[in-house]
Order: C-alpha cells, then structure tokens, then sequence
C-alpha cells in the first residue's frame, strides 16, 4: 500500500505480523489500484457492463462505498479511477504537469448478490476506503486469535481494541497539517478507529501550485478548498477512512451539517479554525 504499518499488542502469541501482513496482502491482492493483476484493476479493465464476479471481502468494501457515496450526495465516489490514473494516483505512477480536463460523464459502479459492473467512462478506484478495511480485517483477525489488546495502525490510520498492559487506553494523537497552530486532539482509542484524510499528505507541484490527491467528483479535478484535513472517529475503520475522504470534498459547512445527519464524530480543519461535529463534542464529556 505505500505505506508503513505497526502493532501494539498485549499477546503470549508469536509470529502476529504474519498473520497481520497477510489480511493487508489479501487486500492489496483483490482492490489496488497499483497492481496491474489485482482483481480491482482485472475488473477495471473488463468490457463495460459486464458482471464480475468478486470476493466477499471486495464486495464488503464497494458496498461501503457505495453506501457512503449516496449518503454523501457522490461528494465519495469510487468510480473515479478513470481520473485518478490521469492526475498520476494510479499505476502509472507520477506526472509531473496538469492533465487535461477529462469530460464529465456518467459513472456508475452497480452491485449485486457478490458480482459488479460498471458504466462506459467508471473505473473504480477504493483508495478511499480500503486502507481502512485492511486494518479492519487485520483487526478481525488478532481478535480471532484471541488478542484483545491491541493498538494496530496502517499509514496513519488506526485501530484500538481493549486497553494497554498498564490499565490505560490506547492514547493517540490527532495528526495535524504542519501549517497550523491548532493543538492535536489526544483520543483514546478503546474498541474504536480513528482516520484522517489531509491534503498536505499526497500531491504534486506543477507550475507552482500544489494539487491535492482529493478530488471533487462534480468537477474531476483536485478539490479547492481550505479543509486541509479531517479526523473521523468510528468503530470501523473502514468506515472512519471513507467518511473522512468525503468529508474532506464538501467543506466546512456541508461536512459538519452531514457529520451530524450521519451521527459521525468528526473535526475539520479549514484555514486558522477548527471544527467539531455535535457527536465530536459529545465525546469530550
């Protein structure tokens, strides 16, 4: 995934990381966007509209996907693989000058009993989510172990399950973009997951300016916007991981009335302020 992983755990259990790099294998094998065999990229590459079938732990994560996208009114949409691949967030790695703008066309990713298809012009594109399942099922996975105290975090997202060897939570701070002032949340990570989708994380410069890996699926480009991050607590990770990127296109005002629809707890930073949601706030009490 490009990324690191680590583990905290309170086990007599030897060989965890094993058992852990396989649940990560078994995502990146079935939904990178990276790997050219992957059976994301297979389907990507299949005629339009035909059925596909797929395994139950992709199914699990495109019905997420698609769950957030209609929740979120298509500001999460995962068919944007297609665009991603242009702008250089995709196989073929890199570019190094603005794209031209691709035509905005119908994209469309359907499910259906374990098999999708998708529409002339989608391509699906799950790095909004998956990273977060992976530490899902690796989670499910120490757990069926019978590890129950655990801290487990894949590239800056996390998951913790029960509480450390000292009677204390599982403490973590809230990354925060390094141009701001605002001091990092401190949260106790007791049987729940925490994501953060941030703009400062993943881009390229081309002419001076800076391009977010976040895109605005209304336009197809990069979001402009002055959210540079949003932290999402959730008992999925996955879920946390995937609200989080939607959050992040929609902007302060449209994220925080949908955090509180959703009964998500969350906290954004835009410009020099920081928002929380109403269900962020009630965990402070």
């Amino acid at each position: 995934m490009g990324t690191s992983w680590s583990l905290h755990a309170v086990a007599t259990l030897s060989d965890l990381a094993a058992g852990v790099e396989a649940a990560f294998d078994c995502v990146i094998r079935q939904m990178s966007q990276w790997e050219s065999d992957s059976d994301l990229s297979r389907f990507n590459r299949a005629p339009a509209g035909a059925w596909r079938e797929i395994s139950a732990e992709f199914a699990h994560v495109v019905a997420a996907a698609l769950a957030i996208a209609d929740a979120s009114d298509g500001a999460f949409d995962p068919a944007l693989g297609a665009i991603t691949e242009c702008w250089g967030f995709g196989s073929r790695g890199p570019v190094d000058r603005v794209p031209r703008d691709q035509p905005i066309v119908e994209r469309r990713i359907e499910l259906e009993e374990g098999r999708i298809r998708r529409s002339e012009g989608a391509q699906l594109d799950l790095s909004g989510i998956a990273k977060g399942y992976g530490v899902d099922l690796a989670a499910e996975w120490l757990l069926g172990q019978g590890v129950r105290h655990f801290l487990l975090e894949l590239g800056g997202e996390l998951r913790g399950e029960g509480i450390r060897p000292d009677g204390q939570p599982w403490w973590v701070d809230v990354e925060m973009p390094p141009t701001t002032s605002i001091a990092p949340w401190r949260i106790a990570l007791h049987d729940l997951s925490v994501a953060t989708s941030g703009n400062y994380r993943r881009g390229f410069v081309a002419d001076g300016r800076h391009y977010s890996h976040s895109f605005d699926p209304m336009t197809g480009r990069p979001i402009v916007s002055t959210v540079s991050s949003v932290t999402v607590l959730h008992r999925s990770c996955m879920m946390a991981d995937g609200w989080a990127t939607a959050l992040t296109v929609l902007g302060p005002e449209k994220a925080l009335a949908l955090a509180d629809a959703q009964g998500l707890a969350a906290s954004m930073v835009a410009g020099t302020r920081e928002h929380v949601s109403r269900e962020w706030r009630a965990m402070l009490g």
